[in-house]
């Protein structure tokens, strides 16, 4: 049915999303150039989106106004070029399932930032205003238990890093980049939200987006870093890895949050992503050998019982029609 339709495509660009957060750790690591990469990355999603774009969506559409091609221009500076980024600069120097947990702050920084904007209603006075606010502080704490505190080791593993001193200033840096992320995640969605009202034409948007964010990856790779060779694959496994993220994880995956975002409004699609660090932590754990800290465990239920608060006094909205 079409209730459940939002919640089940959710579950499932999750799951490909903690797929793919897996799959940048290892590119990542062998020290793929990030910005090669996303240049790639957003350059396949283009090119697999534009004539799903034309087939499907070429009637009736608008002309483009140049204030909306700045809109979308600005999608993609946030959505996909420094958010990647920076989750990409996170990834590297954390761990995958540890980059994850800061996804699971999005839904409150999406529901605190969309307040003032007026994308989002509260009413302290009923029991439903109270879940929100709650759940988002507690969120909050959990986030910063998250970043703050690492806590014992809790498995057993041979310590693979000889430099623990050297590591926990990366760890730090990880974590300032994935809070930037975050930010910047947080805002696409809710830019995301005025595009669709004005051009709710998803594959074409993401497709305009992804071709935007290449350019810009491009632009700033190039400015960084002019040598040719950065941009040839070391292995056959990175064709792949750019063509998955290219397709599903910036492709289809957008064009189904944006649907969402359409559908059910920021705050609610946002609140799905802690699963993918579920889905990612179940996986790296046993398979990749990754460390699974005290300060994760504990931060991550933070954040999760937060959101659900969050939740539960969206769906109390929901129930009650106050929604704007």
């Amino acid at each position: 049915t079409m209730k459940w339709g939002p919640s089940i495509l959710l579950i499932a660009i999750d799951a490909a999303f903690a797929i793919g957060n897996i799959l940048l750790k290892t590119i990542v690591g062998e020290g793929f150039n990030r910005l090669v990469f996303m240049t790639y990355r957003q350059l396949v999603a283009a090119i697999f989106l534009s004539p799903l774009a034309f087939f499907l969506e070429r009637r009736g559409q608008p002309r483009i106004t140049l204030k909306l091609w700045f809109k979308l221009f600005m999608s993609a500076a946030l959505g996909a070029t420094a958010t990647q980024y920076l989750f990409l600069i996170g990834i590297e120097y954390t761990s995958a399932t540890f980059a994850c947990a800061f996804l699971n702050m999005v839904p409150v920084v999406t529901f605190m930032m969309a307040l003032p904007l007026g994308q989002e209603v509260v009413n302290v006075k009923r029991r439903s205003g109270l879940y929100k606010v709650v759940g988002a502080m507690v969120c909050l704490g959990g986030a910063l238990l998250l970043a703050l505190y690492k806590g014992t080791p809790l498995l057993r593993y041979p310590n693979p890093n000889p430099h623990p001193l050297k590591m926990k200033g990366k760890w730090v840096l990880g974590s300032l980049a994935l809070l930037a992320g975050t930010v910047g995640w947080s805002s696409w969605f809710l830019l995301q939200t005025t595009v669709g009202k004005i051009y709710p034409y998803q594959y074409s948007s993401t497709a305009i987006m992804s071709t935007f964010s290449a350019v810009q990856s491009a632009i700033i790779c190039l400015s960084t870093d002019p040598s040719s060779s950065i941009w040839l694959p070391k292995r056959k496994s990175d064709i792949f890895i750019v063509l998955y993220t290219g397709m599903i994880g910036s492709g289809l995956c957008f064009v189904g949050m944006s649907w969402c975002v359409k559908k059910r409004g920021p705050v609610f699609t946002a609140a799905f992503s802690p699963l993918v660090q579920i889905m990612a932590a179940a996986y790296e754990i046993p398979v990749l050998r990754e460390q699974l800290h005290l300060g994760s465990v504990l931060g991550s239920g933070v954040v999760i019982c937060g959101l659900y608060l969050l939740l539960w006094g969206k769906h109390e909205d929901m129930m009650t029609n106050q929604e704007p």
